[in-house]
Formats: C-alpha cells, structure tokens, sequence
C-alpha cells in the first residue's frame, strides 16, 4: 500500500453525454429469481473509473459513492438519481490531485444536513513529494456541499473543503478504506494505515467541528507497544454509549499481531481505552480482516476476514458479548483463492440474514455476492450473484446496501463495457 500507484489519464467525455450515461442492458436472472441490473458502466471520463468504495442512499433514494481513478485523472465522487424509469449519474466532485487529494477509496459518509465526507489516500498540500514517497504528506479528509441555490444546468457540481491534510497531521496518513463515523455531537471518527509513534502502524482519530473548523484528536495509535494490533484497514463503528469497534489486519510484520485483531476503544475520562476482544490466529479461524465491523440491535458484533479459514477463502464470524468478555465464533469459511475474501462489512436484512461479496471467487473466478441464511443454530450459504467479468463487471470491494424496497445495491471495481466498473442492483 506505500508505493506510487499508477493511473492514466482518461479523455473527457461530453457534459450532456454524461448525464446520460445510464446503461440498463444488461440483466440476468440467478436461480434464486433475482434480477441483476448494470445501473451505470464507468467511463474514465468525467464519471470516474474503478469505484473500489461501496455506496451510501439518502432518505430519497439518491445513491453517492466515489469513483479511485477517472474525471481529471484522481477520482471523482458522483451522486445517481432516479429519472423515469433509469438512472442518471451527476459527478458532484473531480479531484484535481492536488491539496484537495487523490485516489477516494473509501465510500462517502452523509451528514444531517446533506452534505458529504469522505477521505482521499493520496494527496494533500504536496502532492509530488506524497508519490515521491513522502508519505507523511499523504491522504485527506474533505466535505463535499451542494450549489446555494437550484442548479439550472446538467451538472451540479459540489464545493469542496478540506477538513484534514496529510502533513497538517504528522502522526497518521493514508486514510483507509473504511468509512468516516459520526457520534451524537458531531465528532468524526476515522481511521489511518499508518504512521503513529508506536511502530508506525496507524490508528483512530477524532475530528472535532468547533467555530467554522475542525480539531483533530489521535485517539488510538496502533503498533508494538499497543494492545490493539496494527494496520487498520477498516474503519470504527460506533455503539449507542459511544464506544467505538474496528479490526486490524497486522499485515506489515507486526509480531505481536501478525494475522489481525477485533478491538474495541471505550470513553474514558479524558481519554479512551484499548480492549483486544479477539486476536486471529491464521487457521479455521481466518486471518487479515480488512472489512469494518457490523453490530446488529442485541450488540453482536459480525466481520469477516479476507484470508484463511477452513476453505481458503476467509471467514465471516460473529462475537457475541458475554459475562463482561465477548465470545468469537465462525459462522461460515469461505471457499476461494487466499486473500481474496471479503473486503467489506457483512450486511444485516430484517430477517436476520447476511450478505456479503468476495473480490474473486465464485462461479466465474471474478467475485460474488452471497448470503448467509440461519436455521436452527447453523448457517447456510447460497450464491445471490456471480460475476463474469464482461459488462456486468468485477472484483466488488465495497459496502453493499439495501433501499426502503428491499433492493441491493453494490459496485465493482473493474469490467464493464468500458472496464473502468460499474454501479449494480439486484432485485429480488
């Protein structure tokens, strides 16, 4: 993850033409009588290429989500909207890899009053030095708000502000995949892949809105001398009395954790306090999870690990609170070339069952969705969706989400008809 990424710098395509890129040919129908739809098939152009980030939904229905790579050749955030019968995809945002960053690899988290945040891994006041290997100047915090007034061209576009740069925070850098939080009073909470004064391996920080800006608070550094692992590349989740949950995949040779843990962090006076709930061990158990955790209502946690387990293909596993300690149980071991599992949370429907997505694997060797269904204390598997890699695209990385209608909806990084990814919904 230190090194220079590569991208290419992709010829725009027209504003009226983008507003229009909506693609609903392709549909295919799974055994379970669940139709997959392409809503929209990135371009490299001015819509973004390789959305590695899942999606988020407003309360209209509205789907935001960012795009690595496309518009001015560092990534884009975008917002689809329902119009008739279609999809129409508006860019809200184009980075210009400068201070205002680069590569969006983590989904947009929505504020109260509409407005967006998200983080850049790359970027920051000095973007040369930040791919030069300078990586203390690397990786952004930003908000994104909508135009003062009604838009009355095709393209609304979005005012950017940045509300955290790499060097301006010397501890942390490189934001990570997992999403930005918000407690009760506004404070933001994130979390970093590196750096720190504790083995350089990451940690959690705070962010703390007060007279127009933003206060920025490390609240957990990871590495040796920590209890709570080292490389987080999920982010936190937040519990109704505040306490914060969130895994480390220990994947840079940190000793003492070397294949992940489950932490949580807890308020305390004027600080918070590190309690390792579970440490992977490489075997039935899984190892590396990089996916953010998910708390049902009764406060089990569920994850996943992207490596390991009993079929290679990493585990979804749940830990249930109990007696003052938490106890960790697989629900499921994943078939699938290793490292190649999950790379986002499990997503809970009102029944009880699980879904999720792997990178690769599957019927075609290019990713799936799938579901967990319980039944009498076990868990059984079902595939909801295969992906082959043609216009349907591949490799989902991110947060899956259902709308008010039951609907699912996801990304995948690459494939398409352009193969810059592509925007999907499965409906049942």
């Amino acid at each position: 993850m230190c090194g220079k990424r590569l991208w290419i710098r992709h010829s725009h395509i027209s504003s009226a033409a983008m507003v229009l890129m909506v693609m609903l040919g392709l549909t295919v129908v799974s055994a379970q009588a669940q139709t997959f739809t392409v809503l929209h098939s990135f371009s490299g152009g001015e819509d973004g290429a390789n959305p590695l980030a899942g999606l988020n939904i407003d309360r209209a229905g509205n789907l935001y989500g960012t795009a690595s790579l496309g518009g001015l050749g560092f990534g884009t955030v975008y917002k689809l909207a329902h119009q008739g019968s279609g999809w129409v995809l508006n860019p809200l945002y184009q980075f210009a890899g400068g201070s205002d960053g680069f590569y969006p690899e983590a989904r947009v988290t929505i504020a109260a009053d509409g407005t967006l945040f998200g983080t850049t891994f790359y970027g920051g006041t000095n973007q040369v030095a930040c791919l030069q290997g300078d990586v203390q100047t690397c990786g952004t915090v930003f908000q994104l708000r909508p135009p003062a007034s009604v838009c009355k061209t095709a393209l609304c576009p979005w005012t950017e502000t940045q509300i955290y740069l790499g060097n301006t925070f010397p501890n942390f850098f490189f934001p990570t995949l997992g999403d930005l939080v918000f407690d009760h009073a506004g404070n933001l909470y994130g979390t970093a892949l590196q750096g720190g004064n504790r083995g350089g391996s990451g940690g959690v920080f705070e962010l703390t809105p007060s007279d127009g800006s933003w206060t920025e608070t490390s609240i957990l550094e990871l590495g040796l001398a920590g209890t709570g692992g080292s490389d987080p590349f999920a982010g936190v989740i937040l519990d109704s009395a505040g306490n914060l949950y969130g895994t480390t995949a220990g994947t840079f040779g940190i000793s003492n954790y070397p294949y992940g843990t489950v932490y949580e962090l807890s308020p305390s006076g004027s600080g918070w306090t590190v309690t390792l709930l579970y440490q992977f061990q490489n075997g039935s158990d899984g190892s590396f999870p990089k996916a953010d955790l998910t708390m049902d209502a009764a406060g089990n946690l569920y994850g996943t690990t992207s490596n390991g387990g009993s079929g290679n293909g990493g585990t979804v596993f749940e830990l249930t609170p109990s007696q003052g300690g938490w106890t960790f149980n697989v629900l499921y071991s994943l078939n699938g070339p290793l490292g190649r599992g999950p790379f986002s949370p499990v997503l809970l429907d009102a029944a009880g069952n699980l879904y999720d997505t792997t990178i690769a694997g599957g019927a075609y060797q290019q990713g799936s969705v799938f579901k967990l269904t319980q039944s009498n204390g076990s868990w059984t598997y079902s595939t909801v969706y295969d992906f082959t890699n043609g216009s349907d695209g591949r490799s989902p990385y991110g947060h899956l989400i259902f709308d008010a209608n039951g609907n699912l909806y996801g990304t995948a990084g690459w494939g398409g008809s352009s193969g810059n990814g592509v925007v999907w919904e499965i409906t049942p």
